[in-house]
């Protein structure tokens, strides 16, 4: 091995330890505090649902745990274990090797046998854990539709895609890298266009919010935010399990609110409304805007490195490949680079809390810091959500601030702030 084999091998490797030792720090905190409810929750969480949160987040935390550990040796058996040689060998029999079919094929066999692989954790987080603690609503049948949809979506938009990159790395020179950056931000504006339109509603029937009293409120708050609409949906997300939740999608004007059934019919009608304030305060404070601008800059960031990578032996022979070229190389890159990346994690979460904040503190200034609350809590309980997770393991991987600081800091708001 070369020394980036070694430098690659040594971040996997600290990688997966650092996972391991944050998973089971949180399962050992929530575990300890598993009988007894926070001093600020109680009265609102029972002590047995407090406990099914713990029991819960352990199981989920174990199964994760695992599935690190085999998706690191999955990607060590793909590089250093010869895996990405072997599939470009066989493929090079039926496919002349540097073309854009044997490309496009060795990417696609790749990801495909790494969907493979991660299918039996996916089979048993959904019918066996989340079955086990009453949130499964799936049945087998729909899980297959569901699974074969994605294939054809993932099929139908990814070979163009990535025969467009390919081509693009092989004729456009030096700066390829940019063209492709270029193509890459359209085709995600693309999806943003095509998401609420034509790919969600090929999994989940979207209708109307047809409660004329919430719907009349919902316009009062979009009125008095400034935010227009395109309209206001329920998706019947019960279909497939007892989480309840509500999201944005859609691009300007043509914008959709969208609201989990399940989570309609749990909260009531003034906290819903500050539910989706929060939502808006995410729009209104251009937080969607200045993510999508890192997500720029890094993945033009990433196709410079790529650029350049390409070009030098070592880095293919490093990765436990002879073969060269633009499709190994991509390939290359994207199994090597999360070993790296993952350490920044805790930075872009970080980030990602502080716009948390910035939204609860939107909310209680259009609509109510205490129903907010209410709904807050009615949510940690009604899906499990540990109300005690490791600070450690909190910080390095929520992308939401830990129940208590949340909830602590919009109680600290005067009651006339959220007039």
């Amino acid at each position: 091995m070369n020394a980036f084999a070694h430098v690659f091998l040594a971040a996997v490797v600290l990688g997966i330890l650092t996972r391991l030792w944050l998973g089971l720090r949180h399962m050992r905190h929530v575990a300890r505090h598993r009988d007894r409810v926070p001093a600020n929750f109680a009265g609102h969480v029972s002590p047995e649902a407090h406990r099914k949160a713990a029991d819960y987040t352990v199981a989920k935390t174990r199964l994760h745990c695992i599935d690190e550990v085999v998706s690191a040796l999955v990607v060590l058996a793909l590089t250093l274990g010869g895996g990405v040689q072997w599939f470009h060998d066989v493929l090079s029999v039926r496919f002349e090797p540097g073309g854009y079919m044997h490309g496009i094929a060795l990417i696609g066999d790749v990801v495909l046998f790494t969907s493979l692989v991660d299918l039996p954790f996916t089979l048993y987080r959904t019918f066996g854990i989340e079955a086990r603690f009453g949130f499964n609503r799936i049945t087998p049948r729909l899980f297959v539709a569901d699974q074969i949809k994605h294939l054809i979506v993932a099929a139908v938009l990814g070979i163009p895609l990535l025969f467009v990159v390919l081509w693009l790395m092989n004729a456009m020179g030096d700066w390829w890298w940019l063209y492709v950056w270029l193509t890459w931000m359209g085709f995600n504006l693309l999806l943003l266009v095509l998401f609420p339109t034509v790919i969600a509603p090929l999994f989940n029937k979207f209708t109307p919010l047809e409660d004329e009293q919430l719907r009349t409120r919902i316009e009062n708050l979009l009125a008095r935010c400034g935010f227009r609409s395109k309209g206001v949906y329920v998706m019947d997300g019960s279909r497939r399990s007892s989480h309840g939740n509500a999201y944005f999608t859609g691009l300007g004007a043509a914008k959709r609110i969208v609201f989990f059934d399940t989570l309609l019919s749990r909260l009531a009608a003034p906290e819903i409304e500050a539910v989706l304030a929060h939502e808006l305060g995410h729009f209104k404070l251009r937080h969607i805007a200045k993510r999508l601008a890192w997500m720029a800059m890094l993945s033009l960031g990433f196709l410079a490195a790529l650029a350049y990578l390409m070009q030098q032996d070592w880095f293919y022979r490093g990765l436990g490949v002879e073969a060269q070229g633009t499709a190994v190389a991509l390939l290359l890159f994207l199994l090597a680079v999360p070993a790296f990346t993952y350490f920044a994690l805790p930075l872009a979460n970080a980030y990602s809390r502080k716009h948390e904040y910035e939204a609860d503190a939107y909310a209680a200034q259009h609509a109510s810091a205490g129903d907010l609350v209410q709904a807050l809590v009615k949510l940690y309980r009604d899906n499990a959500a540990t109300l005690t997770p490791d600070p450690l393991h909190s910080a390095f991987y929520d992308s939401h601030p830990p129940a208590g600081l949340r909830i602590a800091r919009l109680q600290s708001f005067r009651p006339q702030e959220a007039s």
